[in-house]
């Protein structure tokens, strides 16, 4: 027979979160972030100048918008996927026999 006792776990949750490039405060909306920001977490393989370091930032929608200018090659953007109101209608299968 398993006893069990009551236990409280702990959770984090974001504070707040400020652009690494520009340090301006990322507003906090009621129903929580918007997404205006882009959050980059990189671990680097060994042989790197940063040997199994992590590095982790985040930029606010205008510093993304500055860093992606200088690429040489810009980010091709995906297309939007349009929202699918209704499950689609199965087809019956065919009788092939």
């Amino acid at each position: 027979m398993k006893t069990f006792k009551t236990v409280q776990l702990q959770s984090q949750e974001v504070e707040q979160i400020v652009c690494n490039m520009c340090g301006c405060v990322i507003q906090k909306e009621t129903f929580g972030y918007l997404d205006t920001f882009v959050s980059v977490n990189k671990t680097w393989n060994y042989g790197t100048g940063w040997d199994g370091e992590t590095h982790s930032f985040d930029l606010c929608e205008g510093c993304y918008d500055k860093l992606i200018a200088g690429f040489k090659i810009a980010p091709k953007p995906t297309p939007e996927i349009p929202c699918i109101e209704q499950e689609p209608e199965c087809e019956e299968p065919s009788d092939k026999s």
